[in-house]
């Protein structure tokens, strides 16, 4: 996918988000995040919206963790939240493709990197957002292109779980294949976890201990651990050791 388009979804998603957090209300429960409330999700998004922007925005080429979080409530939360979105994706759309800035994930630019990130970054809260206002994740799913969800599998299985932070790890050496039945046949990964943090490839060579099977969409959530996965084959404990270890630090 292009950088282009990664704006493009950033876009449409924040604002989608935006529109159900102001239906559900900022002290509604969030299903899909335990224990957070809309206002919850509206501040920790919009932080790190915020956060993110100052990167590209001001060209900082070393890590600083942000401002951190509002004390904002109500309409006033929605005003913030929606102003840093704006900027995020002005800034983003605006951007020299050659900016020089910090990034955490292989990228082919940090730019490309940024707009990849909070894409699904804010893809996946806008789910979370839906979930409070009624709205099952399994019918969230449906809005999500399967192309741009085989990407975020893909950032999330070579990009997040390939460092050293992952929890993902088993005793002995054992196979977790991850598969997309809605797309072309190479929409496959294999897992091979170890002691070690988790080696991604995009192949379906070899036997899996455990297979993980649906549309795209619906693996996005469910390894983001916002949906139940699809169809589980093999041994089941892999699903499990995912469900259980693998929230990104």
């Amino acid at each position: 996918m292009e950088t282009a388009e990664f704006i493009s979804i950033l876009d449409r998603e924040g604002r989608a988000l935006a529109d159900a957090a102001t239906g559900a209300g900022a002290d509604a429960p969030v299903p899909t995040c335990p224990g957070w409330q809309v206002g919850d999700l509206l501040r920790h998004t919009g932080m790190v919206h915020r956060w993110a922007r100052s990167f590209v925005a001001e060209g900082r080429t070393a890590y600083h963790p942000g401002e951190g979080e509002p004390d904002l409530d109500g309409p006033a939360l929605l005003d913030w939240f929606r102003e840093g979105h704006r900027l995020l994706v002005d800034t983003l759309s605006d951007a020299r493709p050659d900016v020089a800035c910090w990034h955490f994930l292989p990228a082919p630019s940090p730019l490309a990197f940024w707009a990849r990130r909070q894409a699904h970054e804010t893809a996946v809260h806008r789910v979370d957002a839906d979930s409070a206002r009624g709205r099952a994740p399994e019918e969230s799913a449906r809005s999500l292109p399967a192309a741009f969800a085989a990407d975020g599998i893909d950032e999330l299985l070579s990009g997040f779980h390939a460092r050293d932070r992952s929890r993902v790890r088993t005793e002995k050496p054992r196979v977790l294949r991850i598969r997309a039945t809605d797309l072309e046949e190479d929409a496959v990964w294999t897992v091979r976890l170890s002691p070690e943090p988790p080696l991604t490839e995009r192949t379906a060579d070899g036997d899996a201990d455990c297979e993980l099977t649906g549309p795209a969409a619906r693996l996005y959530l469910a390894l983001w651990n916002r949906l139940p996965f699809p169809a589980v084959t093999g041994d089941a404990e892999l699903a499990t050791l995912w469900r259980e270890k693998s929230a990104v630090i």
